[in-house]
């Protein structure tokens, strides 16, 4: 496990801690309920729902021991200490593509935030790590899987 540091709005960390809260009190109930039905059917031995049970059971110990580590390592980000004359986490930045001069627009959002499809990208991708600290009217040139691309900064804002 690393002790990377986690970035989240106040409002992602506290669904992140209710989501932590939830599982480890409905989900392991749950759990332990079903547990204790397989149990009263007779033989572990040849009991798959039992197993089924307690292959779940490692799974939720694992998903709450990785919400614990991230919330432990987790940085809130202060919105007002932001700086608005480059690109950082949270900026919603208007890009040209300079291969194919299209406009795009993404927001640089915490990895547990990130949803493509709403233009929301990690600040840890490639493109993010490639867009921070520029500013506006400067280039950068990223490497992503399928080669090279290289954006224009057009405007940041928040």
């Amino acid at each position: 496990m690393s002790h990377e540091v986690h970035y989240h709005t106040p409002a992602s960390f506290e669904k992140s801690k209710q989501e932590l809260q939830r599982l480890k009190t409905e989900e392991r109930a749950r759990i332990s309920q079903e547990m204790a039905e397989a149990r009263a059917k007779g033989d572990l031995s040849e009991n798959a729902e039992f197993d089924a049970a307690k292959e779940a059971q490692e799974i939720l110990e694992k998903k709450i021991a990785e919400l614990q580590l991230q919330l432990s390592s987790a940085r809130i980000i202060n919105e007002s200490n932001l700086n608005t004359s480059q690109v950082s986490i949270l900026s919603k930045v208007k890009l040209k593509n300079i291969t194919n001069a299209m406009m795009v627009h993404y927001t640089l959002v915490p990895q547990s935030e990130a949803n493509f499809r709403e233009g929301k990208i990690s600040v840890s991708s490639p493109i993010g790590k490639g867009l921070l600290g520029k500013k506006v009217g400067e280039k950068a040139s990223i490497d992503v899987p399928a080669g090279k691309m290289t954006f224009e900064i057009l405007e940041i804002s928040f």
